[in-house]
This record gives C-alpha cells, sequence and structure tokens, in this order.
C-alpha cells in the first residue's frame, strides 16, 4: 500500500499526526454501558486522499470506515469485521474492513456519486435508497465466518447499524458518527461513538442509551477545536461515572502489495493475459479497490507471468 502524504515527509511529521487517532474503551454505571470513542481524523483524510473523494464521497464513506473501527473495539488478535451495503440509490454500495489492531480499510462501489442538485444538508437516505446491510465477524476460535443482514430502514449508518445489532444480535447499540468539514471543504475533524447496553441492565439505562447519545455535541466538531477523546468522555458521561479501560491506534491500512497483484494477473486465464500483451496499453495499472493504491506492470511483466518465469 501507498498513502499519499498529508501531514510531512518528515518521521517527526507523520508520528505527530498519527498519534491523535485512536479508539478508547470505557464503561458506565459500573459496567452496565459498555462504549467506544474514535478520532479518527487523520485516517479519514488519507482515506479521502487516497481514494480521490469529494465531500460527499468521503462523509459516506468516512462513517463507514468510523463504524467498523468502532465495531472492532472488543476484537483481539487477528479477528475482524465485514461492513457491507448494497443497494439501489447513487451510492449503490460500499465494503470496510476492520480489524483488531485498528486497520481500516474499504471503498464505495460508485465514484463520484451523482448527484443532480448541490447538496442542502448531510441526509445522505436519499442516496442509500433500498437496500441491505451486512455484518461479517471472523473470530479467531470459530470454524467459519458469521454472518448478520438486515434491510436499510433509515439510509443512515449509525442508525442502520443500531437496527442490526438490535434485532441480529438483540443488544441495544446506539452510534454516533460525525465528520467536520471546513467551509472549503477540507475534514478538520472526524469522531465516533459507540454505547452497548450489556445483559443484566436495568431497563432505564435502555430508554437512556440513544438520548445519550442523540444529546451529545458534534464529537467531529469537537475534535475539530482540539477537545481531547478523554475529555469528551469524562465531561459528556459524567453521572454515569465513566471508567476508561485502554486505548489503541486506529490507521488507514491495506496489506496489498506489488508481489500480490500479481499473484493475481497469474490466476487470469493464459488467453486473456495473451491478449493484454498484444493489445496493452502500457504500463498496465492495477488499482486495488480497498486503498486505490496503483500497481503497474510493463509489457515484459506480463510476459513473464505468462511464461511463469518470476
Amino acid at each position: 500500500m501507498l498513502k499519499k502524504k498529508l501531514y510531512g515527509n518528515d518521521l517527526k511529521g507523520q508520528l505527530r499526526a498519527s498519534a491523535r487517532d485512536r479508539l478508547y474503551h470505557f464503561t458506565l454505571s459500573g459496567g452496565m454501558i459498555r462504549g467506544a470513542v474514535l478520532h479518527g481524523t487523520r485516517m479519514v483524510n488519507e482515506m479521502r486522499a487516497n481514494h480521490g473523494l469529494g465531500i460527499l464521497e468521503t462523509l459516506v464513506l468516512g462513517h463507514a470506515y468510523m463504524a467498523g473501527s468502532l465495531m472492532c473495539a472488543n476484537l483481539k488478535g487477528d479477528e475482524r469485521i465485514g461492513l457491507k451495503i448494497d443497494c439501489s440509490g447513487p451510492i449503490k454500495g460500499l465494503f470496510v474492513e476492520a480489524n483488531a489492531f485498528g486497520e481500516v480499510r474499504g471503498y464505495l462501489k460508485n465514484v463520484p456519486i451523482p448527484i443532480e442538485k448541490p447538496l442542502e444538508d448531510f441526509d445522505l437516505s436519499p442516496f442509500f435508497g433500498a437496500g441491505f446491510l451486512s455484518v461479517t465477524k471472523t473470530f479467531r476460535d470459530a470454524k467459519q465466518p458469521f454472518t448478520g443482514q438486515v434491510q436499510l430502514m433509515y439510509g443512515n449508518i449509525a442508525k442502520d447499524l443500531a437496527y442490526y445489532y438490535l434485532t441480529s444480535e438483540q443488544t441495544p447499540t446506539a452510534f454516533n458518527l460525525s465528520i467536520k468539514f471546513d467551509s472549503e471543504g477540507n475534514v478538520t475533524g472526524a469522531g465516533g461513538l459507540m454505547l452497548q447496553v450489556m445483559p443484566g441492565a436495568d431497563e432505564t439505562a435502555v430508554d437512556n442509551l440513544e438520548t445519550m447519545v442523540s444529546d451529545l455535541p458534534s464529537i467531529g466538531t469537537a475534535f475539530a477545536q482540539g477537545e481531547a477523546p478523554k475529555t469528551l468522555i469524562s465531561n459528556s458521561f459524567k453521572v454515569l461515572n465513566p471508567q476508561l479501560l485502554g486505548d489503541h491506534r486506529v490507521e488507514f491500512m491495506c496489506h496489498c502489495n506489488h508481489d500480490r497483484v500479481e499473484n493475481m494477473l497469474e490466476l487470469l486465464p493464459k488467453a486473456d493475459l495473451e491478449d493484454m500483451l498484444q493489445k496493452g496499453p502500457f504500463p498496465v495499472e492495477i488499482k486495488c479497490h480497498h486503498c486505490a493504491t496503483p500497481y503497474r506492470f510493463e509489457k515484459e511483466d506480463i510476459a513473464r507471468i505468462i511464461t511463469g518465469h518470476r
């Protein structure tokens, strides 16, 4: 994977930017509510730059990236989650994969998203239309991945994921996903929150969950203004006695490389490769769906693949 460098070429500048992007785990009400807060400004900006996205596309895919990160808050080892949406609207769909290490990658099916008139607000439901949301969880000790699916009810990733958790996993859950743009359309803050009511919690906790999330100030705006995630947690949930459990990094990351793409080319029928060799044009450029990194192959590379000589 090759990232476009947005925070300078020096190592200090890169580390300073990456240090702010983290996922924080906490509990409320003596463990009856489990929560996670994500600071993901750098992640969203790097995702936007690599995929070459406009404001609307950044908003849609950025929300999905942050949701995927939050859903991995309690995973361990090499466990991972895939979030997939297939829909009839102009977005057409998206796929995001996140893992326990805080690495997130994914793509939109339709870029750019066609719009008929300038955006008046950030209501995305018309761009989703009808469709389905699927969540695939790959656990360390499971023989095969588990996939749950629900119909899109809101055209809003936060609300549709809450609906998924309630209907498919019987876990009352609320999400808050927020991206702050400045007057020039630049992302200045991006963050998210997930709260889940644990089994055995009283009904009051369940009733108050969605209200707590909806009453929060914009998380993206808070981070754009320099507020720290720990401060956001302590100030927003002070009456519920928040207990911070830990934190770890989050990052836009894909493990694709030139050799892996070449291995995929080797799986193509020989006739297709020979047609490519004859017609070109060269260099042949293949982009990774998940991170939009381009990999280029010259004519001699295709000839070598056909003959089987590395």
